[in-house]
């Protein structure tokens, strides 16, 4: 993970005039690792929430339990409401969320790789689901955590 990707995120969001929330599962808090690792991220770095287990999705962003028992926590309806309970839980303008399976593991239907992204902002969220591949559980959350970055820089999942 490039130290310039944080730091470009930071400035981008700065420039907007927007504070950063992260809803973190599967990257274990790596988003929010990598933007406080530059000098200055106060300002724009608001709050991160790791929410690993289900109960914590629950309790700490409000993801509601019929959505993960239908869903599974691996999908974009979870991504999107962790996204919109991190907004809703702090004082941010832009909120991203990661969920997904980095490995070893997963299944015909939710492969290893699979990682669903949420961007929320108080105007709409969106959300995005990319399949990494079986790279292995550290290649998996670093990409996942560079993709999230970049979500936050360019404000879109695109």
């Amino acid at each position: 993970m490039s130290k310039e990707l944080a730091a470009a995120t930071l400035q981008a969001c700065r420039a907007r005039g927007e504070k950063i929330v992260t809803a973190e599962s599967c990257t274990g808090g790596m988003v929010s690792a990598h933007l406080t690792s530059v000098a200055g991220s106060s300002d724009v770095m608001e709050r991160g929430f790791v929410t690993y287990s289900n109960a914590a999705k629950i309790e700490m962003l409000g993801v509601h339990s019929e959505t993960l028992d239908a869903q599974g926590a691996v999908s974009e309806v979870v991504a999107a409401e962790m996204a919109a309970g991190a907004l809703a839980h702090s004082k941010a303008d832009i909120a991203v969320s990661i969920t997904g399976i980095a490995g070893p593991g997963g299944s015909e239907h939710k492969p290893e790789g699979r990682v669903c992204f949420g961007l929320a902002t108080p105007e709409a969220t969106v959300t995005c689901t990319v399949e990494f591949g079986a790279l292995g559980r550290g290649k998996v959350r670093k990409k996942a955590a560079k993709f999230a970055l970049r979500a936050l820089r360019d404000k879109t999942l695109d």
